[in-house]
């Protein structure tokens, strides 16, 4: 790497990963000007604490830099600096996309630490310096709605004991016990003697002293900077241009890769005519990437576009070159009938009891393939030569992200780093890590180039991950008391697991397929009582590639499950939302929530004249949610005008962030249920830019209100649950509108005129 790139490099990374203040000025830029980076106080800390990691401790003082010395593997937490001047920079190890769990971090941290809010500052972790560092910071994964609930223990005694040290070294100082002084916003007091003293001026004094083994941590109802609604850290960045996402990252010298894949996921590379674009302007080169991948390399995205647009290319779309969303749908249906192996929930006999039955209600649902659709398309910027790889990349998942590299780089993993940007959107899909191997690949043909490879549009839209197509057939009986007899629930459908890691799959098939559905999960169980239950899956997997997709299988399960529900409220002649009390007795989370939008909504009252109204509840990723829609529907045109809900993730960290959350994911969940969806025609994915894949407008959504009311005891997620009951309100309240009941997705798709 040269001299100029180098610096180029080291202010890329600065601007993505640092720390940043009030005048977004990075920490790099902040130690230099002010000669803080010695004589401050740096902490890692490890519960129980050794004295390897002590040595490994004292041999680090620059932020996201490993150690000589590796620490060894334990029960680990965050790095956490004070400077003299007080600032306080708290590292950072999960993503941030937007989510706030950056923000919800350093909260915890600092309510431990008992800092002055206003000081705090952050710091992203590369996933290369946790390596060397025996995995200090632990997981670096976000997904699952888990960046603040999978952190909440360590990150939150990292604090404590920090704070423990620097009262040690006020009192070590004044010669008085340590019980008799009190800190607060960062000032230490001994009000006996009148003396007080800051975090700053004894930061270098605590470093010295050893980390406490036991932490006491506060009960969340004494906190006072975690449980408010304070304003993110990451907010000013965005506001005044500073923020460099992935693709607006800029490197001298560097150029641009587009790649282009067989439209047909399986299929590969038979010819490419790069004669044919490489005289057009600023067009450096068109190479093989693998198989099934071309990429152009050009001076910009633009003249990389012209040419990739331009290219004669020739295909083996293989065998499923015919498959379309129709032959898809028919080998799911398929799945519908007969036995399964794989049981997610079975009480009593379910199938005796619908086998005897005089009456039995059924339905078929059905969902469809869903593209994450991110605002940034995939992107990476490499820097490859024989010794070393650095990459700059938006990803969930450093760690994963950190060896893709390695491996597609062909470098052991000690050589090469991967230094994370701030995420313009992902959903899920940069849980995966193909985009990287690729990038690498390409750049690996350009030794010693920066090589910011990007895909377009249609390339992000083409090569997706995507949420998987399912069907669902659902049966039940009532008994003599209107209350559900017997419930068989059928899956069919596709297996996330069964692509993203295959070695997962049990002999009961694929857990993540029954997200919310199980007897007794943590994660998310049945909200209701029914005395017979089989709740089982076909896996029928085509050749489209699935992802995790926000909110995962919780999605359309609480689709089937609270349409259904719906419908047998119907057929047993009572209101959706006492039908369901009927059934809730030994779920009191389940019904609170219900309970509470039910309240808000005015639900024991007629609507208005022209609105109608749908409810659903579920339960995933560790909380509670319900919603109440209110909708209207003149000349077959739907209108959703409100909806009230209710989540209960056990704590609240930052209450502006839940409730923001929530109305942002029923952006996305009703977004797909009323108008995304992705078909198939001749092998491909059908939808390659937002002209035929629809996306709520602002003009669709809906007046959102939320209830937070956490109930304590256990930590739930927040990103992704009320994702889920989004669509089933919506459905059940248009059902009211029109006396149709949709079981097709997407809404847009179904004739709404009344029945």
């Amino acid at each position: 790497m040269s001299a100029a790139n180098t610096q180029a490099a080291a202010t890329a990374d600065a601007t993505a990963t640092g720390a940043t203040g009030a005048t977004g000025a990075t920490r790099r830029h902040f130690l230099k000007a002010t000669g803080l980076a010695a004589g401050g106080l740096a902490l890692e800390f490890t519960l129980p604490m050794s004295s390897a990691v002590a040595q490994a401790q004292a041999q680090t003082s620059t932020p996201g830099v490993a150690p000589t010395g590796a620490a060894p593997a334990g029960e680990v937490t965050a790095w956490l600096l004070i400077h003299p001047d007080e600032s306080v920079i708290i590292r950072i190890a999960r993503a941030e996309m937007g989510q706030g769990t950056l923000t919800g971090l350093a909260q915890l941290v600092a309510e431990e630490l008992e800092c002055n809010w206003a000081n705090v500052r952050f710091e992203l972790v590369k996933p290369g310096a946790n390596r060397a560092r025996a995995r200090v910071w632990r997981d670096m994964g976000t997904g699952g709605s888990r960046g603040i609930r999978g952190s909440q223990d360590y990150v939150r005694k990292a604090g404590a004991a920090a704070r423990a040290m620097l009262v040690s070294a006020a009192a070590q100082q004044w010669a008085v016990p340590v019980a008799e002084c009190t800190v607060d916003s960062g000032t230490i007091r001994h009000a006996a003697s009148k003396r007080q003293t800051t975090f700053g001026a004894v930061a270098a004094a605590a470093n010295k002293l050893p980390i406490p083994e036991d932490v006491v941590l506060k009960d969340p109802s004494q906190w006072r900077i975690a449980g408010k609604p304070l304003k993110r850290l990451d907010t000013a960045d965005k506001l005044n241009g500073s923020l460099v996402y992935g693709m607006d990252l800029r490197l001298p010298g560097m150029i641009v890769a587009l790649p282009k894949a067989c439209p047909v996921h399986g299929g590969t590379l038979v010819s490419f005519d790069k004669q044919a674009v490489l005289k057009m302007p600023g067009v450096r080169d068109v190479i093989k990437v693998d198989d099934a991948t071309i990429a152009v390399l050009a001076d910009r995205f633009w003249q990389a576009k012209r040419a990739l647009d331009a290219l004669p290319v020739v295909w083996d779309k293989g065998p499923n070159a015919s498959v379309s969303s129709a032959s898809i749908a028919a080998m799911i249906s398929e799945g519908l009938q007969g036995d399964t192996p794989f049981v997610g929930n079975r009480q009593g006999d379910a199938k005796a009891q619908l086998q005897g039955a005089s009456r039995v209600i059924e339905a078929d649902y059905g969902t469809p393939f869903q593209n994450h659709a991110p605002m940034e398309p995939l992107s990476a910027t490499v820097q490859w030569t024989a010794q070393r790889c650095d990459v700059w990349a938006p990803t969930q998942v450093a760690e994963a992200a950190l060896a893709t590299v390695a491996d597609a780089a062909g470098l052991d993993i000690t050589a090469c780093e991967v230094h994370p940007m701030r995420i313009g959107g992902s959903f899920g899909r940069r849980l995966a890590t193909d985009y990287l191997a690729m990038a690498v690949r390409i750049a690996k043909q350009r030794p010693g180039v920066p090589v910011k490879m990007m895909w377009t549009r249609e390339e992000d839209m083409l090569q997706g991950r995507f949420h998987p197509v399912t069907q669902c057939r659902l049966r039940a009986t009532l008994d003599g008391q209107g209350r559900i007899g017997a419930l068989h629930m059928r899956i069919a459908g596709q297996s996330i697991t069964s692509f993203v890691n295959p070695k997962a799959i049990t002999a009961n098939g694929d857990a993540t397929v029954f997200q919310g559905l199980l007897a007794d999960s943590p994660e998310g169980h049945f909200g209701y009582e029914v005395p017979h239950l089989l709740i089982d899956h076909a896996m029928r997997n085509p050749h489209v590639r699935p992802g995790y997709w926000r909110g995962v299988n919780t999605n359309q399960n609480a689709i089937y499950s609270e349409c259904f529900i719906d419908e047998l409220a119907h057929a047993a002649g009572k209101d959706p939302f006492e039908f369901r009390k009927l059934h809730m007795a030994k779920r009191p989370k389940h019904l609170a929530v219900l309970q509470a939008v039910a309240d808000r909504a005015g639900w024991s009252k007629p609507a208005p004249k022209g609105v109608f109204r749908g409810i659903a509840q579920y339960m995933g990723f560790g909380s509670y949610t319900a919603a109440v829609a209110e909708v209207s529907v003149k000349d077959g045109q739907l209108k959703v005008l409100r909806i009230v809900a209710a989540t209960d993730p056990g704590h609240v960290v930052n209450p502006q962030q839940v409730e923001a959350q929530v109305a942002g994911s029923f952006v996305y969940g009703l977004g797909a249920a009323l108008f995304g969806g992705n078909t198939v025609k001749d092998g491909a994915i059908a939808e390659t830019n937002f002209d035929t894949y629809g996306v709520l407008r602002l003009y669709d959504m809906p007046a959102v209100e939320v209830i937070v009311m956490p109930s304590g005891g256990f930590w739930g997620g927040v990103g992704e649950p009320t994702i889920a009951v989004a669509a089933p309100a919506v459905l059940n309240a248009v059902f009211a509108a029109t006396g149709k009941r949709i079981r097709q997705l997407p809404l847009k798709d179904n004739d709404l005129s009344k029945a």
